[in-house]
């Protein structure tokens, strides 16, 4: 009996001594640095001498001070940075109301350089816990909202109260990231001016977005630029059968060309009379036994021209002649050609609704003013006071410098 307990006894040997002496150190290290009570002196020690594993708990802990924060967010390892961008957003409400002002300057600091992060998930999670808060920097929000990763960006364009119209237009304007758009899009509230811009973009993804967004402000001349593409675009459709502000005649021009099933949807939502909708049903049903689809009306559009240039006669005299009898396809197309754009770039002038870039297209296309006042009138349908006429009647009133700067705003410049 004595001989057994003595070998239960027995001192450890050296290495295993330093084993248990290690595992219990982290234990309780581990333990204190996800404390609250644990002491600022404690934590800080901790955060500088501690495991990964410790670090990450101080990086998480609310009651870490300041200076620690601000030492971890330099930390090698990119999962202690992580767990202090989740964090760092609910230090934020109230900080200047209880903290002194050097506490302020090292939590804005802090943020600052997560923000800048090499890593993108860091910047990516920053983002994301931040999204909503208005008592941040701005110019952190500024930053992250032009980040060229989308994981980064996007939560921040779509639901940032800290960015305004101005700060949007701009943004969109520089266009670095390709779900810009989109994330613009579905933001709650949306004014109409951003709804332009996001509408004369003819992004299919961001334009769908914003009509599929009900607290977006779209003016009723930009439903009808959608409404004029959307026989092409046909996942537009469902998107705007479902929008609560069409006008009557919007809800009848959609009609013309839709599904049966979207023309009753249509008819559920805005009241349309049983023979309307009758009237309208056989329209459908008739074109679907003919075969006939949408891209019937480009094919054509597409011939047209095909043929006039064939023969030579795709010039003043065509242009004008589609333009008075509103031939949007034509006019399109024959403007892409003779100013050698793509027709998805004339067709983004036309829908922002603006004579200006249109008459600097037709300036470059080798037309006259007066070409390029009827596809005002005609074609875009622009109110009177919206029509740009021509200088002592035949000349054109812009500059030639102004018409291509417009053009280089939509990419044109050679």
């Amino acid at each position: 009996m004595t001989g057994r307990i003595a070998r239960d006894t027995a001192a450890p040997r050296p290495e295993e001594a330093l084993r248990l002496l290690e595992e219990r150190t982290r234990a309780a290290q581990d333990e204190l640095a996800g404390r609250t009570d644990a002491g600022d002196d404690v934590l800080d020690y901790l955060a500088r001498q501690g495991q990964p594993a410790t670090r990450r708990a101080v990086a998480a802990n609310l009651a870490a001070p300041a200076h620690t924060n601000r030492h971890l967010a330099e930390d090698g390892d990119d999962d202690v940075r992580a767990e202090l961008a989740r964090k760092i957003a609910r230090l934020m409400p109230g900080l200047s109301a209880r903290e002194a002002a050097h506490v302020q300057k090292l939590t804005v600091e802090t943020l600052e350089r997560l923000a800048a992060d090499q890593v993108p998930r860091i910047r990516a999670i920053l983002a994301d816990e931040i999204k909503h808060l208005d008592c941040v920097p701005k110019h952190v929000v500024q930053k992250l909202a032009r980040d060229c990763e989308a994981i980064v960006a996007v939560p921040i364009l779509e639901y940032s109260p800290l960015l305004s119209d101005a700060d949007l237009m701009e943004i969109i304007a520089e266009g670095k990231v390709h779900q810009v758009l989109t994330a613009v899009a579905k933001r709650r509230p949306l004014s109409a001016g951003i709804s332009d811009a996001v509408v004369s973009s003819l992004d299919i993804p961001a334009v769908s977005a914003l009509l599929a967004n009900p607290d977006a402000a779209i003016r009723e001349r930009t439903l009808d630029a959608i409404i004029d593409q959307a026989e092409r675009i046909s996942v537009w459709q469902n998107a705007l059968a479902m929008r609560a502000d069409l006008s009557r005649r919007a809800v009848k021009r959609l009609c013309s060309f839709v599904s049966t099933e979207l023309i009753e949807q249509l008819g559920r939502l805005h009241e349309l009379d049983d023979e309307t909708k009758q009237h309208l049903n056989r329209q459908v049903r008739a074109r679907a036994d003919e075969g006939e689809i949408a891209p019937v009306a480009g094919n054509a559009a597409a011939d047209e021209v095909e043929a006039a240039a064939k023969a030579g006669r795709l010039d003043e005299t065509f242009v004008e002649a589609a333009a008075e009898a509103g031939k949007r396809e034509t006019i399109i197309l024959s403007l892409a050609r003779l100013a050698r754009v793509s027709d998805q770039t004339v067709r983004r002038m036309l829908m922002t609704r603006s004579a200006k870039p249109v008459t600097a297209l037709v300036w470059r296309a080798g037309l006259s003013m007066r070409a390029a006042f009827k596809i005002q009138r005609f074609v875009m349908k622009l109110p009177t006071d919206e029509l740009l006429p021509a200088r002592n009647g035949v000349r054109f009133p812009l500059r030639e410098e102004e018409m291509r700067w417009h053009l280089g705003y939509f990419g044109i410049t050679e």
